[in-house]
């Protein structure tokens, strides 16, 4: 018969965030990762809009 493994105790729960903390990943968020994204997705509007126009020669109507 097999042996069963020996059970191991539950792995314990990580410590609850600090308010430093918090506030550290909310300033990342906000100043560093917020900027980025708007001009990656104003830049990639602007180049599809670009492609556009070299494709189809001519200007998107209003």
């Amino acid at each position: 018969m097999p042996v069963s493994p020996v059970s191991q105790p539950p792995a314990s729960a990580p410590p609850p965030s600090t308010r430093q903390e918090e506030l550290r990943s909310f300033l990342f968020l906000a100043v560093v990762t917020a900027p980025v994204l708007a001009v990656i997705v104003v830049g990639g509007y602007g180049f599809l809009v670009w492609m556009y126009q070299l494709l189809s020669g001519r200007l998107p109507t209003a």
